[in-house]
């Protein structure tokens, strides 16, 4: 279960770090605009897979007990 918060948690920060990509355009190296904006996208995109899955799983392991 502990596990599922964690997940919540860690697709929370990768959207966040997604935002901060895009809009700062770095990731441990300064990076150009057409590159900056699709992996931000990524991140974004993953980090609200990952809650979505998470929030999914809780919700099962909810109606299991």
């Amino acid at each position: 279960m502990m596990f599922n918060w964690l997940s919540v948690i860690t697709g929370f920060f990768y959207a966040v770090l997604g935002i901060v990509v895009i809009i700062y355009k770095f990731f441990v190296v300064q990076l150009e605009p057409n590159i900056a904006y699709p992996l931000g996208a990524i991140l974004i995109g993953y980090g609200i897979f990952r809650v979505f899955r998470a929030i999914k799983k809780i919700r099962d392991s909810r109606y299991e007990e």
